[in-house]
């Protein structure tokens, strides 16, 4: 099968399409014929390996492993022997490993069937973005008549969050470049503040920080007293721990302060994805994909979404 592969951590240049063996599902896993993959920040981090702390999992010097890509829509072709919760032929979507390519395996408990009416583009756009904003409206307990800051609103997750805020009765101020304020108008933010004009002021309810560069204390001087900060980047920082060390620093202040400060770990699950799926179904929630992309250019996609050139999500056609 053909497959985006990188042998060593770097830039964009590391990704090379190439004619690899096609994987084989294990006893709990699907094997999916891969119709489109969505592009975040995850994938970058992977090809980068940066922050560095991460390689202790990934590979110390280089990858343990070629394959890149986690969100995928597709058909199943092949299922493992301890599977019953899928098929062969089901049309599915979610997250799996090695989704930049032809072919790649999944667990059953991190997808979901593609409800009618949903293109796989689509699909592909939704799994990890659309999860870890459903997981953050979650942990600030977003609710109607609350004030929500969405920092990093132009982005594949700010633009979950943004609308997800939004069904829960809140009232959205989304940051993002001057660039995209139409496009994060159009989600459903009553206020948008671009930040390269317009210093954050104000106090909110809650925060959802997907940006992942923003000081600790100035986060704080703009939530309520008993408000709620959700750290969902962990970009910046040292090459070492990036933006963690500053999700590390809100867990230990957390017990001490009235404020609620919160930096989950998302991961895309069976009864998230169908939560979305619903939303979407229902006409409440939309996919937000910029552009898509063949499967050879996926270099070319990662330069677009590190310069920030993206307004949603992208999105792998195969």
């Amino acid at each position: 099968m053909k497959a985006i592969v990188r042998e060593r951590y770097g830039s964009a240049e590391v990704l090379t399409l190439r004619e690899v063996d096609r994987p084989v599902a294990g006893d709990k896993e699907v094997l999916i014929r891969v119709e489109a993959a969505g592009v975040d920040r995850g994938a970058w981090h992977m090809m980068t390996g940066e922050p560095r702390v991460m390689r202790l999992v990934t590979g110390l010097r280089r990858p343990r492993s070629y394959a890149l890509g986690m969100d995928l829509a597709g058909v199943v072709v092949a299922v493992g022997a301890r599977v019953t919760q899928f098929a062969v032929g089901d049309e599915v979507f979610g997250s799996g490993t090695g989704a930049f390519a032809e072919y790649a395996t999944a667990k059953p408990d991190k997808l979901a069937r593609r409800p009618a009416g949903m293109t796989a583009v689509q699909a592909a756009a939704l799994p990890v973005s659309g999860a870890t904003a459903h997981l953050a409206t979650r942990t600030a307990n977003v609710r109607k008549g609350q004030s929500v800051l969405v920092i990093g609103a132009g982005g594949g997750v700010g633009a979950y969050a943004v609308q997800l805020a939004r069904l829960a009765g809140a009232t959205v101020t989304a940051v993002c470049s001057g660039g995209k304020a139409e496009f994060v108008r159009s989600l459903g933010a009553e206020t948008v503040i671009d930040y390269t004009r317009t210093p954050l002021s104000g106090r909110y309810d809650a925060i959802l920080d997907i940006a992942g560069n923003r000081p600790l204390p100035l986060l704080r001087g703009l939530l309520t007293p008993t408000g709620t900060l959700v750290l969902v980047g962990a970009e910046n920082g040292g090459a070492v721990f990036g933006g963690l060390s500053r999700n590390l620093h809100a867990k230990a202040l957390d017990p001490w302060v009235k404020q609620r400060l919160k930096a989950p770990l998302s991961i895309a699950r069976t009864e998230d994805l169908e939560h979305l799926a619903a939303l979407f179904a229902a006409g409440d929630l939309v996919a937000p994909v910029d552009r898509t992309y063949p499967l050879a250019d996926a270099a070319e996609a990662i330069r677009s979404l590190e310069a920030g050139r993206v307004a949603g999500k992208l999105v792998l056609e195969l």
